[in-house]
């Protein structure tokens, strides 16, 4: 079967309104999804009858969490391509101390990126998942790379410390949490430039919400990018196929 490739403004299978009432993050995300995303029955007329072997051959299914929503699945690692020769490794970023580490230092390691916040609807799942994942995976080359920021509502509006006292009591984090930074506009972190530069095709330049997760592989490149609604939990397969590559 050829491959097929679909926007990702095709994820969503029934109008938005089913998201906001699901409450778990506010309508100002909702909006800027219904800005870029596109109801998934303006592409039935485009694959008519081929839609269900679209479905078996996994490149959409339907999502658990979010009822009459579709959730892009790709083939692991298909679109997966850098923008630049560059790696994550060289970058340096200030941790939640302040103190410079070099990303070099998680060389040989699986990543996964995301950057976070303490009083979005998706904070609790998130970060409780986060944490379940850590404490399974980081004795196999796995580390999780939190990245605090306060551009989506203000809802990560706390100094430094009282970031990491929230995430290290509340949610017992025990992955490494960095600097505040900015994830859009022209104070965006140099790293995270390289990580939209990297994978930004399916969701476009911009960072959307809150816990968005950039995979990233022993090598230093980024392998997939995932929505803010796709859990930690759904992205533990990918993640096991790195750690055991």
């Amino acid at each position: 079967m050829a491959s097929y490739s679909m926007p990702f403004s095709a994820a969503f299978s029934s109008p938005l309104r089913h998201f906001t009432q699901n409450k778990t993050c506010p309508a100002a995300w909702a909006s800027s999804m219904a800005a870029s995303w596109t109801p998934t029955n303006s592409i039935k007329s485009s694959i008519g009858s081929a839609k269900p072997g679209f479905l078996q051959h996994g490149l959409f299914s339907q999502s658990s969490n979010l009822p009459g929503f579709f959730v892009k699945r790709r083939s692991f690692g298909v679109h997966a391509t850098a923008a630049t020769e560059k790696s994550l490794y060289d970058f340096t970023v200030k941790d939640i101390d302040g103190k410079d580490v070099p990303l070099s230092k998680f060389k040989g390691k699986v990543l996964l990126i995301v950057n976070v916040a303490s009083r979005c609807g998706l904070t609790p799942s998130n970060y409780s998942e986060l944490s379940h994942l850590y404490e399974k995976y980081k004795t196999q080359g796995f580390e999780i790379l939190a990245f605090p920021c306060n551009q989506f509502g203000g809802q990560e509006p706390g100094s430094n410390p009282e970031i990491k006292e929230f995430a290290c009591t509340r949610f017992k984090a025990e992955f490494p949490i960095f600097d505040k930074v900015d994830v859009n506009g022209p104070n965006t972190a140099p790293v995270y430039q390289f990580l939209k530069s990297s994978a930004g095709g399916f969701l476009g330049d911009l960072v959307k919400w809150n816990f968005e997760k950039f995979l990233v592989d022993k090598n230093g490149k980024v392998i997939e990018r995932y929505p803010p609604t796709t859990s930690p939990f759904q992205i533990e397969k990918d993640i096991q196929k790195l750690v055991v590559a």
